[in-house]
């Protein structure tokens, strides 16, 4: 599983902590000739043109046009431009015209453009998925 980076703390002279002020964490970028094989966390946000074969646990991840992701990602939240073979877990998706993504999505808000292509199971985040359905049997 992953485990997010941690955050800076300085430590007073009594051996107490004290959280420092952090910088703002600049968006990071994958760029469209980049490949990756390997898991990917970050407490920031991604920009992916690129080729991940790996699971991402990021803030807010961006796929574009020309990337793709073979793998599972969760994230705050997730915008699909190129495609997406795992499943996705976020508060927030929203799958663009582009999108091409085959597996299923977790979320608390799904937003899909006319002409994204979506084959897999959408469930809300919290909510139980139904695995099978129960059909009632008549009696003879």
């Amino acid at each position: 599983m992953f485990t997010k980076p941690t955050k800076p703390v300085a430590t007073k002279p009594d051996g107490g902590e004290t959280a420092r002020p952090l910088k703002p964490i600049a968006m990071s970028l994958i760029a469209e000739n980049v490949s990756v094989a390997g898991d990917i966390a970050s407490d920031g946000d991604i920009q992916l043109d690129g080729a991940v074969r790996g699971d991402l646990h990021v803030g807010h991840l961006s796929i574009g046009e020309t990337g793709q992701v073979e793998g599972a990602i969760e994230a705050e939240a997730v915008e699909v431009r190129g495609r997406v073979v795992g499943t996705i877990a976020a508060r927030s998706v929203k799958l663009y015209a582009t999108a091409q993504v085959e597996g299923d999505i977790s979320h608390a808000q799904l937003a899909i453009d006319a002409g994204a292509q979506f084959s897999g199971r959408s469930t809300r985040l919290g909510q139980p998925v139904q695995e099978q359905l129960a059909l009632p049997i008549a009696a003879e």
